[in-house]
């Protein structure tokens, strides 16, 4: 029993599909490894390998099974071609106990479609600056650099970098300025068009960018910062509309300077120089703090400082506040009043003095969902509330935050104030100083950014840019899919169908289409009739397999353990 327990626990722990014993081995198990692209099968055993190893593949897109091969020596290489996503089942029977064992794997898949090398916009449609306020844009443009850049229609005050791309100036009338913006290389020209709302409201559409705690936690330090910065330059991330660089707990000096003021530590010797090197690369600047006395990491925090900290980060160029709970749980331990006012008035007093900045400032509240805050965040002023405590990178986690607690806040959700299901667990991860691969599935992260893009969710990249593999980046910059959770008319998805183990999660789309979440949310490989499943939503027209970029027949499709069809209906 304590063996098959054993077993039990290194299959979870090697993120293993399934796992399946006729009889219990001599201390035998199966070990997938993916690593550089490549991947293997071997036996792992204290003794002698002596049987067969068979290979079998079963092609998720096609439904045909693939012969993998047999071996005696205990390991094989498991034929890997990135643009497939196949099943493959390890098998090895052992020669002379009878005994065996099979796991399943799935190695990483790309669905994404190489980009053009002409340019091609994959960002918003409308962007919401106030009126005065600076404007800090990188237009979302992709293709071969060298690339030129103009703007049609731009508004007094407005002004735009040729070379870079950058949209910047300021807009003191307010207004809807209906642009053109205009990117040309030597393989052809984009237009598009854009507004340029001047008005009360900014994010129109939900952020996207990085943050530094899921991958360094407390060990962030500016190089780190600068180091997954220039990441998202050099790796065409930008060019996708992640614009938001984060700085989360760990930043604060020790003590508060004579006349009261916060200033960095030694991680972090010129914060005044890292905003400007960001806004000039048309990244804009994020910072953390909390109402409390101390943050999470017991850091510095905002209690009795409000005012002066705001009037930093502006100085520093903030353009995004996370204000964390943590620490005024003590002040608010002390107070006997617990009704929903208590909640609010620390995060309304932040407010007064973050509007009162001569920027545009991002209000992220860091709440935890505690006293449904989704009912009153857009009170405060919040762009943005936490719907859900931290998430991890397991598939409890992703399901628990994902489809149970997200399901019934449909209606909260609303352009410039987002439910906040948390940042992004793929990549390289590790909350510190040690980094591993996300313990997600393949299937479970394209999952994760399907889901996260119906429910016009933040899209916060939580790991280490810098080390981010092919699949990753592919993961992250399919336009199609980000197109979803850019769309201006703002709607969550909400779950229209639950059929067992089969969810369907619909979404209304300004151009009158409607996105749609196929989710297979069991242990197995399903067969699903989608076709049935739009009849049952009286949904027809042109099927848009989004991740794939391809129009496809309403009919049965495949899917994986933990996996997703994501599709558009025109």
């Amino acid at each position: 029993m304590i063996l098959k327990l054993l077993l039990g626990c290194l299959a979870l722990f090697l993120g293993q599909t399934n796992a399946r014993m006729t009889t219990e081995p001599d201390i035998i198990d199966l070990r997938f490894t993916e690593e550089n692209g490549n991947c293997s099968v071997s036996v792992i055993s204290p003794s002698k390998i002596r049987g067969e190893l068979r290979l079998e593949g079963f092609d998720l897109e096609s439904g045909e099974t693939i012969d993998g091969g047999v071996t005696k020596s205990g390991s094989m290489v498991v034929p890997h071609d990135k643009a497939k996503a196949v099943r493959w089942t390890a098998s090895f029977t052992d020669k002379k106990t009878g005994q065996s064992i099979s796991k399943s794997f799935i190695p990483k898949y790309i669905l994404t479609p190489a980009a053009p090398k002409s340019p091609r916009y994959n960002g918003p449609s409308v962007f919401g600056v106030r009126p005065g306020s600076p404007i800090i844009l990188r237009l979302a443009f992709s293709g071969e650099r060298p690339m030129s850049f103009s703007v049609e229609g731009l508004p007094e005050g407005a002004v735009i970098d040729a070379r870079e791309g950058i949209l910047g100036g300021k807009v003191s009338v307010p207004g809807d300025y209906n642009l053109t913006l205009v990117a040309e290389n030597e393989f052809g020209t984009c237009r598009q068009p854009f507004t340029l709302r001047v008005g009360p409201k900014i994010a129109l559409t939900p952020p996207m960018g990085w943050n530094s705690w899921n991958c360094w936690g407390l060990t962030v330090s500016q190089e780190k910062v600068i180091s997954s910065a220039s990441a998202i330059l050099l790796k065409g991330l930008a060019d996708y509309g992640y614009n938001y660089i984060n700085i989360d707990d760990s930043w604060e000096a020790d003590t508060r300077n004579a006349d009261g003021s916060i200033s960095a530590n030694d991680k972090f010797p010129d914060m005044k120089g890292l905003g400007d090197w960001l806004h000039g690369h048309g990244l804009r600047m994020g910072i953390y703090s909390s109402p409390g006395d101390r943050t999470c990491g017991n850091y510095l925090g905002s209690l009795g400082h409000e005012k002066q900290d705001m009037e930093t980060f502006n100085s520093w160029g903030v353009d995004y506040l996370k204000y964390d709970w943590c620490g005024y749980s003590r002040e608010f331990d002390k107070n006997p009043d617990k009704s929903i006012a208590s909640f609010v008035r620390p995060y309304l007093k932040m407010e007064e003095f973050l509007r009162a900045q001569p920027r545009d400032i991002f209000y992220s509240l860091c709440q935890y969902s505690t006293a449904e805050v989704w009912k009153w965040g857009h009170a405060v002023d919040a762009n943005s509330w936490r719907t859900t405590s931290d998430i991890r990178d397991t598939w409890a986690f992703l399901y628990d935050i994902g489809f149970v607690q997200q399901a019934p806040l449909y209606p909260y959700s609303q352009p410039g104030h987002w439910n906040d299901p948390d940042m992004l667990v793929v990549g390289q991860l590790g909350w510190g100083a040690h980094l591993r691969d996300s313990r997600l599935t393949v299937d479970e992260q394209y999952t994760h950014i399907s889901l996260w893009c119906l429910l016009a969710a933040n899209l916060l990249i939580g790991c280490d840019v810098s080390r981010m593999d092919d699949f990753t980046v592919a993961l992250l910059c399919n336009n199609e899919v980000l197109a979803i959770d850019q769309d201006p008319l703002g709607k969550q998805a909400r779950p229209v169908i639950v059929d067992g183990d089969i969810q369907i999660w619909s979404r209304p789309l300004s151009d009158g289409g409607t996105a749609i979440g196929v989710f297979n949310l069991s242990e197995e490989v399903r067969k699903v009739d989608i076709g049935r499943y739009l009849e049952q939503l009286s949904l027809s027209g042109t099927v848009r397999d989004l991740w794939r970029q391809k129009d496809i027949a309403p009919g049965s499709y495949w899917i994986a353990p933990h996996g997703v069809r994501m599709l558009k209906i025109k």
